[in-house]
């Protein structure tokens, strides 16, 4: 049961690819497919001495409002390992280092529509140094209660996926 690509064109688009490919499914059917192929990426779930969480506030152009995250970003380097990316992320968008990190794996949020993987982490231990906010970026750094998280999630209020997965995922 091989699927097989007549022809397959890219286009770049700011940091985005966008891929459109003309198959031949095992039952002989023509079909389309489009997709983005997106870098992989990093989630982390910082957790501090007193089992509270760091959350952020960001501001999200494509949806055009503040919404609550975990600390996350992309993986620009290909050699870059994923752990090695989630501690810049880390300290880049809390100010935080963190000790001890557990590999919590990766999932991939939208494979119908995107390349993108994305790492789990978790990340204890954490030790105060200084936020390295890029230029583009406005992060407001918060410290909740896993019951105060919790809430949040139930209202509707934090809406991020990978922070959503990492905390079902991990049983808080």
């Amino acid at each position: 049961m091989t699927w097989k690509i007549e022809s397959s064109t890219t286009e770049k688009l700011g940091r985005f690819k966008i891929t459109i490919d003309e198959v031949i499914l095992p039952n002989g059917d023509e079909a389309t497919f489009s997709f983005i192929d997106f870098a992989k990426g990093v989630c982390i779930l910082p957790i501090t001495n007193h089992g509270e969480v760091l959350c952020i506030k960001q501001y999200r152009h494509a949806v055009k409002s503040w919404q609550w995250e975990l600390p996350a970003g992309m993986i620009d380097t290909a050699d870059m390992p994923p752990r090695d990316v989630a501690k810049i992320e880390l300290e880049e968008e809390t100010g935080y280092l963190a000790e001890h990190w557990l590999d919590l794996g990766s999932f991939y949020p939208s494979q119908g529509s995107t390349t993108e993987e994305v790492y789990l982490f978790a990340a204890t231990g954490l030790i105060p140094s200084k936020q390295k906010l890029e230029t583009s970026e406005q992060i407001e750094v918060h410290t909740l209660s896993m019951e105060e998280l919790k809430t949040l999630i139930q209202k509707g209020e934090f809406k991020d996926g990978a922070g959503l997965e990492l905390f079902y995922d991990t049983s808080l």
